[in-house]
């Protein structure tokens, strides 16, 4: 027999209870219900195509967010949604997936090992449908407003013009919850629903300590520091310290990162692959990236 929480139930999120018609009347539920989880929550979405820089910038800043005790809420869907529960997962934190299918169901089937991390890691997974239920075209959306209601904030990491999240962004505004849009390229096609949304009003986020202000929450000063690499403190010589400058700038193939050095490739093909086995660096698409 499924594990149900009603509307009618003490334990029942109280952010999803004041939204009155728009509350579902029972939610299914795997994992172990804490009420505690619901406390600070952060809705975490964005594209299903999430770009290089998508991955990276999701990963730092809900691996910063998680790990201080905000719950990342989100739908579970590859993309930026499977990277949020992921580096929420990963950190040490607790995540809630919202399912748009029935509780029975791993949707998509092939997230399975994400599934039981989450569960694994003191997080849920929820649904306002019971049993084996598949998704339909209105589960989505329907979904979409359990994942802003039961959050305080929203964060929307990419978007396209007419995005799912920009729904979920439009929700977050009718329940009165913060909305944080990361900025993009201006010429990318994923960046403009989040750029569109700065432009209306969201806050625009640059980093975790943005989103933990809102919360009066603040990072472990440990995990700053480890956060942090630095020539200074020795964990960089000389030639790696001029790598990082040149790659927070912008990802680069290993050929116009020996120009800009002026550097043979041959000499700084070895330097770079000790970054990478070091984790300062990483090579995605032909590019380096800072993690």
């Amino acid at each position: 027999m499924a594990n149900i929480v009603k509307i009618e139930d003490k334990k029942y999120p109280d952010m999803l209870r004041v939204l009155g018609k728009d509350a579902p009347k029972q939610l299914y539920y795997k994992g172990k219900w804490d009420k505690s989880i619901f406390e600070n929550c952060l809705a975490v979405v964005g594209s299903r195509r999430m770009t290089t820089y998508g991955k990276q910038i999701t990963q730092k800043l809900v691996s910063q967010i998680a790990s201080a005790g905000i719950t990342i809420v989100s739908g579970f869907m590859y993309g930026v949604d499977a990277q949020s529960h992921k580096a929420a997962s990963e950190s040490g934190g607790r995540t809630i997936a919202v399912m748009p299918c029935g509780i029975d169901r791993v949707h998509p089937e092939y997230q399975i090992k994400l599934y039981n991390d989450i569960l694994e890691n003191n997080g849920l997974i929820i649904s306002e449908y019971e049993g084996d239920s598949q998704p339909g075209y209105w589960t989505y959306p329907a979904r979409n407003r359990i994942v802003a209601g039961i959050s305080k904030a929203v964060l929307i990491v990419e978007a396209g013009e007419k995005s799912g999240s920009l729904i979920t962004a439009n929700l977050a505004k009718k329940f009165k919850r913060k909305v944080f849009s990361l900025p993009g390229q201006i010429t990318s096609l994923v960046s403009v629903g989040t750029n569109q949304l700065i432009k209306q009003g969201a806050e625009m986020v640059t980093a975790a300590d943005d989103i933990l202000e809102f919360f009066k929450l603040s990072r472990d000063p440990s995990s700053k520091k480890a956060s942090q690499i630095s020539i200074e403190d020795g964990s960089l010589n000389s030639l790696e310290q001029q790598i990082i400058n040149q790659l927070q700038r912008e990802p680069m193939e290993i050929d116009l990162l020996a120009r800009n050095l002026q550097i043979a490739a041959a000499e700084l093909g070895r330097t770079v692959s000790l970054m990478e086995i070091k984790g300062q660096i990483k090579k995605e698409n032909g590019k380096y990236y800072v993690y």
